[in-house]
């Protein structure tokens, strides 16, 4: 039998637990060192009366007004048609609903008008023209994502004779030309697919870095532990018209669930959600796996089949644990607000686990 003592110290050490723990949240996470967007979500935490999902669409709207290294918002990542188009995502950790819309033309607030698909509709989903109407339904303005520097970025593409793109078995030669493209040898598509692995043997194919191929992929959880997970991205730049990467697929780009933590990840799209990293990382939580742990088991799935692919993932545990985990570069930069107070955000990094040769 415990004695008196041993009993009083536990109890001290179980209330001392759970005291760190409560002084971590709420909590603010996202991928990069976008501290503007980290910090606007967590002041709208604690100074006002806004949940998760306020904190998380004025986080993620911050980066879309400040273009974060062009990947996010308007003016960035034009398509072969010197287009931008904008994807984004909002979960709820706490109802499982989801609102996201992709390949969004014509309206700067992606991750706003997510919140009202998630709020105003019982889809998950909407993309392209439609998801512009349902927009302007909602009371937002129809507006070119065009600047000058995505014209200028286009127009040094078109020059380069389209070089990189995503292209492949094709004619003309994609590695050369700007098309317009058919199949070889009709519908017979053969087998000798790109993959991350070639990136740097194959001078079309393009390069995946942060200022090229990057999402904001952001967690917020307050104080009562109600967990929100999101993204906003304009996806990939040169992409095929009408491409959409992993950003606003759940599973994928973020997932959240209040009973164990959520998952948010960036990186190379079209590799990352063939494999659910987000839905592994909070999967791998709920099996008892620590946020680097969970992070690192899910990105060690793809790259099983992808050695060479790029992207990180930042995950966070309904308590306020959280950790980072990335693959294809030398570290991976992620900003952190927590606590119930105003605080500044930190910027921390995690070294990754391959380096692309």
């Amino acid at each position: 039998m415990a004695s008196p003592r041993r009993i009083l110290l536990l109890v001290t050490a179980i209330l001392v637990q759970a005291h760190r723990s409560d002084q971590a949240l709420p909590l603010v996470i996202n991928t990069w060192a976008f501290t503007n967007a980290t910090l606007r979500a967590h002041q709208w935490l604690v100074v006002g009366e806004s949940g998760p999902i306020d904190a998380l669409v004025e986080g993620c709207s911050v980066c879309e007004r400040e273009q974060c290294d062009g990947t996010v918002g308007y003016g960035g990542s034009p398509d072969e048609n010197g287009e931008t188009t904008l994807d984004a995502m909002i979960m709820d950790g706490s109802t499982m609903n989801i609102g996201a819309v992709a390949a969004m033309r014509d309206v700067k607030h992606a991750a706003a008008v997510a919140r009202h698909v998630l709020e105003n509709t019982k889809h998950t989903l909407l993309v392209g023209d439609r998801a512009t109407e349902f927009a302007v339904q909602m009371g937002f303005k129809r507006e070119s994502l065009e600047t000058e520097r995505s014209k200028e970025m286009w127009e040094e593409w078109k020059n380069n004779h389209c070089q990189p793109n995503f292209w492949q078995n094709v004619i003309p030669s994609p590695s050369m030309s700007c098309g317009p493209y058919e199949p070889i040898s009709g519908n017979a598509i053969p087998q000798n697919h790109w993959t991350s692995n070639e990136l740097n043997e194959d001078n079309h194919a393009p390069t995946f870095n942060r200022f090229n191929h990057d999402t904001i992929g952001m967690i917020v959880i307050d104080a009562e532990g109600h967990v929100v997970a999101g993204t906003s991205t304009n996806g990939a730049r040169n992409k095929i018209p009408g491409r959409v990467g992993d950003s606003p697929i759940p599973g994928s780009g973020a997932y959240a669930d209040s009973t164990v933590g959520a998952a948010a990840a960036t990186g190379d799209g079209d590799i990352m959600m063939r494999f659910m990293p987000s839905l592994l990382a909070v999967e791998g939580l709920r099996r008892g796996l620590s946020p680097m742990q969970a992070g690192e088991t899910a990105l060690a799935r793809i790259a099983v089949h992808y050695p060479n692919f790029v992207g990180g993932i930042v995950v966070a545990s309904s308590d306020g644990q959280y950790g980072a985990a990335c693959h294809g570069m030398d570290e991976f930069p992620y900003s952190v607000a927590e606590g119930s107070k105003e605080t500044e955000v930190v910027v921390k990094k995690v070294k990754c686990r391959a380096k692309r040769s």
